[in-house]
């Protein structure tokens, strides 16, 4: 009887405390920010405080707020405060290097998912708060995706594609090596498919696997140990199997593409976003006008695999002359785009250039002629349109997700202030300050 009267009492002590001690509310944090880009607006808001409850933004005032008992202030008020930046093509398990094409014999799945999380944290703390990223070895940007969403490690929102492709197209990791190995590694290589029924399959396995879009290779590629860098890889019939499948499950697809009769093909099968676009005709930007199709430039690859191809030995003999040709080219296609008025969304096709350095894209758009402005909003509002998730993210307004950059100055007067983000707050935890 003594322990069941113990226990007694404890609970209606218990009971007493619950009752008698009101529940503390939640201390917010209070950012107060000389300049707000707020990633809709073309005007910039001066002395602004953004109030962030828990995960999310609670509301954006005029001046600077006075905290409340127990709130956090931060003191933006010499910087321009942003939405989160995303990059819409990045390749987070690998970093392009003349070791790159001999690395994969060495090693393994968890030395390559243990060094990305270096490459995460570089980007992150870039201002990079979401990536698109479009093809790993072994699903690993899918397991990289699933360990941020869990907290086991930081790194970047990840938007994990599964890739698809043909027999010898840009992407097939046989390309380029000895008959046996080809004939050893062909069958446990997913996503390479051929023929309409084929292509279908292979899309429902990346559904299977956990992929969030599809990736496919629509022309030959640059760094693929390939001949042509531009030769259409899949049927039309191909490819209207590909984008139908996706759709039933709810997926979009990208389309790498050099290119322009593949390209073109695959913006009619009704492709979501083009991304690299290298020989974009004017008859392809009317029909991605037409169509809605976004346009993901990655003129950053481009310089890069230029400038290296004028390293003897860097890249493969079979990769020089396309890196050469291709490369150069990009930043020219993305100044005619934007000028026709194409839709497009901020990409850098990192893992080819160093991660942590994505913001250079936007002095490169700058530089062809895209206003600041613009420029900031394809990392922000358009990425979050391209990926569905406008409701969450890509703005700095009441409800959305609290993904929040910094950098000091005004980057609308000097856009290479981009390239030095000073605050990076995302799902209201600070990462950098």
């Amino acid at each position: 009887m003594r322990g069941v009267t113990r226990r007694v009492w404890a609970t209606a002590a218990a009971g007493l405390l619950a009752v008698a001690v009101p529940a503390t509310a939640a201390a917010d944090i209070l950012i107060h920010a000389g300049r707000l880009i707020d990633g809709r607006a073309d005007t910039v808001r001066t002395a602004v405080t953004v109030v962030v409850d828990g995960t999310r933004i609670a509301r954006v005032v005029d001046g600077y707020a006075a905290p409340a008992a127990g709130d956090t202030v931060i003191d933006l008020r010499n910087a321009t405060l942003m939405p989160g930046l995303m990059d819409m093509h990045v390749h987070i398990t690998s970093q392009s290097s003349p070791a790159s094409y001999a690395e994969g014999f060495f090693m393994n799945p968890a030395d390559t998912a243990l060094r990305a999380t270096t490459y995460m944290e570089r980007t992150l703390m870039a201002g990079f708060t979401t990536v698109r990223d479009l093809g790993a070895g072994q699903k690993l940007n899918l397991a990289l995706r699933d360990a941020v969403t869990k907290g086991w490690i930081t790194g970047p929102r990840i938007i994990g594609a599964g890739g698809v492709t043909t027999t010898g197209g840009h992407g097939d990791g046989t390309n380029g090596l000895a008959s046996e190995l080809q004939e050893a590694l062909r069958p446990i290589l997913p996503g390479i498919a051929d023929g309409p029924d084929a292509m279908r399959a292979a899309v429902r396995q990346r559904y299977k696997d956990g992929a969030d879009l599809i990736k496919i290779a629509s022309t030959g590629g640059v760094l693929s140990l390939a001949k042509s860098g531009d030769a259409p890889l899949f049927t039309e019939a191909e490819l209207a199997a590909v984008v139908e499948t996706a759709r039933d499950y709810g997926m979009k697809v990208a389309a790498h593409a050099h290119g322009a009769e593949g390209m073109m093909r695959a913006v009619r099968a009704g492709v979501h976003s083009i991304d690299h676009g290298t020989y974009m005709t004017p008859e392809i930007m009317e029909e991605m006008k037409t169509r809605g199709t976004y346009y993901v430039p990655t003129i950053s690859a481009g310089k890069f695999v230029a400038e290296m191809a004028q390293i003897d030995g860097y890249f493969p003999e079979i990769v020089r002359p396309k890196a050469a040709a291709i490369g150069p080219q990009i930043q020219d296609t993305f100044a005619r785009a934007w000028k026709a008025g194409v839709k497009i969304a901020f990409g850098t096709d990192q893992g080819v250039a160093p991660h942590g350095a994505n913001a250079l894209e936007f002095a490169y758009m700058v530089e062809a002629g895209m206003p600041a402005m613009k420029a900031i909003q394809s990392a922000t509002l358009e990425a979050a349109r391209l990926i569905d998730m406008e409701d969450e993210l890509g703005t700095v307004e009441a409800g959305k997700i609290a993904d929040l950059v910094a950098v000091p100055g005004d980057p609308l007067t000097d856009i290479r202030a981009m390239m030095k983000v000073s605050f990076v707050m995302q799902g209201g935890v600070v990462r950098k300050q």
